[in-house]
């Protein structure tokens, strides 16, 4: 087979690509191998390959090589999510460019454009993942709105509310006006925004005189059902038992008491709008206010709003100002920093809003969750900081918001029959509702006239979080839910490692471990490695709106997809957020290439039955050993999901071990041939390399492999052994690095005096350190010596260097031109005595010594000592040539 004498990305990996899946690589069922599973984090159904999914599936694509390599029945199972919000959002935005909307379609008509869009659109992450070398059991593809997925979710849904776990409730919740559904309260953030705090003077019922209270939202004003003081506040005392008049409405509320109230914020008065503020609804059930919600489901006010009504609440908010300020209600502005809360996905600012909606106890089915990360220590975090996190997280968790305002996604199970709040119930069909209803009927009843039929029920509009189904991943993708005996669930449950980020700890991972130890009453992996933010040069977070994102495809097509995976894992260390920067995929791409040049050289000598060197006999029982320290060393990395360093120490190996030292050390003189032990041993050696490299740079290696020698599909490097671990000879290792010091110290002296390689050269050594002569051979063939003398005093007329207290000494005679060396010795003493004089004279003139800064002063010393040791080097080598 030709061996081109370039690499070229393009025309290996898709090759490679290929023939591993159609011989069934990627395939796993369950056998009598030890099983290592990966649940990919299925990334939005009509999403694209972004930085940080390129290095998330990278990590999870080293891990599931490995396995394969070490004989493991590695199952990687790869799906995508339906992403209610973002999908609905998107399906939306298309349907109004063509001129439809929503609210004149029915459900179905919807979800019929729902499914079209992400018939389009769906999976092409997934075959940008293919790109990447990502080594999924594609056989097994999951997707969340799967019909066995949903049947999942609505299983649970049912279990839980049979359980008495699943509510319905008037809450106040996250609204986000712009997606106009309900959030869970992990799905908003938080970020400080420079806004006014408004100062507004209301007029007491029946007087003059005003009271003052302090807002940031004068728009919630037409909204006010009460002001309320603290009952200590002396300044307020007279307001007790009083009314208010609300400004612009004009409408009269009552002043009440609560300690609730901070004294220290605004004027102590505060307005009460039970319909927009969780606290202030707290303060109107406590006080049975009245609830006026002046907001329409998109922040546009409604009828309450008065003139006001179908204008955004924002667009409204200068207006109002405008109102109070022309009718004297203003007393002042001031700019005040506020936190705000903000949709974690369209990035629309959040509306408190009361609302009707379903709820998940998460208290106690948290606990067995929060005892395996931080007590039994089950399931592990790395790194082991993110513990922290997890342990707030779910020491103060609340009730999970789980309804959203959607259609794409499951609908909620819930059936009503009737006008009453109790009037519904639970079912996985609607077949068993009706059986349901006509029971409960007659409970309450007594009897039942009619029976109800399918007709007269309405199944809930609403849709479950998204998150209800990710939740069960690791088991629903195996119908864990449905069929808990079936084969491939016992087989493969629970998985081994979870490669996600930081950001969905909460979000996924943990209500994953919750729905684990709920359903299954066990783990659903043994270890979670978060990795870091992808992030750029100048730690900016990526994003499409900075233009710092770098287009996942054109980088593979540019540096080919090994050259982008060790880019990006060179960049990245564990758990913390890496500094990309494309140079590091130019760097992967050079190793490719540094690989490919050292096979080349490889398989271009000429190969005979002669007898092999000592210098090859030892280069290879060193490098042998230095493998195994590598190896030793890899692994560890390893088992502390430390990919980049496991990488790094394979790439030392790789292109100064092996590349560097071991190829130069056996490589045959020039147009002479290797001997045969030397070849088969130095070939076996980068068959090992190349095994430990795949898992980082699948292509080139296999392409590599292949190319050594003819192989059957079952010999294919994917499906390769892991090499094995012996124990490391330190001494041979530790006894090169001195070596390699010395053949290191040889050629500094060779390119100092521009020695030429091809002119041999004598060498003695004062051998102080007793340092062994086990790679005298090599020492004397890569730095061309006539010969190794250990002598025991110094060697007149020779150039010398030291290694710790070894002193090594070449002899000049034959070896240099003395005269040019005499004469470039001078100039460079005329120069330096020139310099020296130049230096003593500024530091010889008073002034400039006492008024100079210290500092400056300081580094002309320097100059004059370094110019001064500088002579006295000159000079001996001068007289060592006389």
């Amino acid at each position: 087979m030709q061996i081109p004498s370039k690499y070229d990305a393009s025309q290996v990996e898709g090759k490679w690509y290929d023939y591993w899946m159609k011989n069934n690589y990627f395939h796993s069922t369950p056998d009598e191998r030890e099983p290592y599973t990966i649940v990919i984090p299925p990334p939005n159904v009509t999403g694209v390959l972004h930085m940080g999914h390129m290095l998330n599936n990278t990590i999870q694509d080293v891990l599931i090589r490995r396995a394969r390599l070490q004989g493991k029945n590695a199952c990687w199972v790869p799906g995508t999510d339906h992403a209610s919000i973002a999908t609905e959002a998107k399906v939306v935005a298309k349907l109004k460019e063509q001129g439809i909307d929503k609210n004149d379609l029915s459900r179905d008509e919807f979800l019929k454009h729902a499914w079209d869009w992400t018939h389009e659109f769906g999976g092409v992450i997934l075959e940008q993942l293919k790109k990447l070398g990502c080594s999924c059991d594609w056989d097994r593809t999951k997707f969340t709105m799967d019909d066995d997925m949903s049947e999942a979710v609505i299983k649970v849904f049912v279990d839980l509310y049979n359980k008495g776990l699943i509510y319905r409730g008037y809450r106040m919740v996250n609204w986000d006006p712009e997606a106009q559904t309900t959030l869970s309260d992990e799905e908003v953030e938080y970020v400080e925004k420079q806004g006014k705090l408004y100062y507004v003077n209301y007029k007491l019922e029946g007087s003059n005189k005003t009271l003052t209270i302090a807002t940031t939202r004068p728009e919630t004003i037409l909204g006010d059902t009460a002001i309320c003081i603290n009952p200590n506040d002396e300044r307020h005392q007279a307001l007790k038992g009083k009314r208010a008049i609300v400004p612009i409405c004009e409408r009269s509320i009552p002043i009440i008491q609560d300690d609730y109230v901070d004294v220290e914020f605004g004027t102590g008065c505060l307005k009460v709008t039970p319909a927009h503020d969780e606290n202030d609804k707290g303060l109107g059930d406590k006080h049975g206010l009245e609830v006026i919600d002046i907001f329409n489901s998109d922040a546009t006010l409604n009828s309450f709003g008065l003139h006001y009504q179908g204008r955004d609440r924002f667009e409204v908010r200068k207006d109002i100002v405008k109102e109070l300020e022309d009718k004297g209600h203003i007393l002042k502005i001031e700019d005040y920093n506020n936190r705000v809360g903000i949709s974690e996905r369209t990035k629309a600012i959040i509306e408190p809003r009361l609302s009707d909606q379903w709820f998940l106890k998460m208290q106690e089915l948290a606990k067995p969750a929060l005892k395996a990360v931080l007590e039994t220590e089950d399931i592990k975090l790395f790194p082991k900081k993110f513990e922290n996190t997890y342990r707030h997280w779910m020491e103060n968790i609340r009730d999970w918001n789980i309804s959203r305002q959607l259609w794409w996604g499951q609908q909620i199970p819930a059936y009503y029959y009737g006008d009453g709040k109790e009037d519904f119930v639970v079912a996985e069909s609607i077949e068993e509702a009706v059986e349901l209803a006509n029971k409960k009927l007659s409970v309450t009843s007594g009897a039942v006239d009619k029976s109800l039929v399918v007709g007269d029920l309405r199944q809930d509009s609403d849709a479950l979080d998204t998150w209800f189904s990710s939740w069960l991943w690791p088991m629903s993708v195996f119908d864990g839910i449905r069929n808990p005996e079936n084969e491939d669930i016992k087989y493969y449950y629970p998985t081994n490692d979870l490669v996600t980020g930081p950001d969905i700890l909460f979000f996924w991972v943990a209500r994953m471990i919750v729905a684990g130890y709920e359903y299954k009453n066990e783990k659903p992996f043994e270890n979670v490695y978060l990795t870091g933010l992808v992030r750029d040069k100048q730690r900016r977070k990526m994003s499409k709106s900075l233009g710092n994102s770098p287009d996942a495809l054109k980088l593979i097509s540019d540096y080919g997809a090994d050259g982008v995976r060790v880019g990006l894992l060179l960049s990245s260390a564990a758990g913390n957020d890496l500094m990309f920067d494309e140079a590091l995929c130019n760097q992967g791409k050079g190793f490719a290439n540094k690989v490919w040049n050292a096979f080349r050289l490889i398989e271009g000598w000429e190969v005979t039955d002669i007898e092999q060197p000592q210098s090859s006999k030892i280069a290879i029982e060193w490098f042998e050993a230095k493998f195994q320290q590598a190896l030793n060393t890899i692994e560890n990395h390893y088992s502390k999901y430390r990919i980049s360093d496991a990488l790094m120490e394979t790439y030392k190996l790789i292109w100064n071990d092996f590349c560097s030292w071991f190829l130069e050390m056996i490589k045959p003189a020039y147009q002479q041939a290797i001997d045969k032990k030397t070849y088969d041993a130095a070939i076996a050696i980068l068959e090992n390399n190349l095994k430990i490299l795949h898992p980082f740079m699948p292509f080139i290696t296999e392409e590599i492999w292949q190319h050594i020698v003819e192989r059957n599909t079952d010999e294919a490097l994917i499906v390769s052994k892991w090499p094995e671990f012996n124990e490391v000879s330190t001494s041979l290792v530790n006894e090169f690095d001195f070596a390699s010091e010395v053949i290191s110290g040889i050629r500094t002296i060779r390119k100092q005096k521009n020695i030429a390689f091809k002119d041999a050269i004598g060498f003695s050594v004062i051998n102080n350190e007793n340092t062994k002569a086990t790679f005298d051979a090599i020492i004397s063939k890569l730095g061309n010596l006539e010969a190794i003398n250990y002598v025991s005093e110094a060697v007149e007329g020779a150039l010398t260097f030291r290694v710790k207290s070894n002193e090594y000494f070449i002899p000049m005679a034959g070896a240099i031109d003395v005269g040019a060396e005499v004469e470039k010795l001078t100039e460079e003493l005329k120069y330096t005595e020139g310099f020296l004089k130049s230096v003593q004279k500024k530091l010889s003139n008073d002034r400039f010594v006492n008024n100079a800064p210290k500092q400056v002063v300081a580094s002309e010393k320097k100059k004059e000592a370094d110019a001064l040791a500088k002579i006295d080097t000159l000079k001996a080598s001068l007289a060592s040539l006389e």
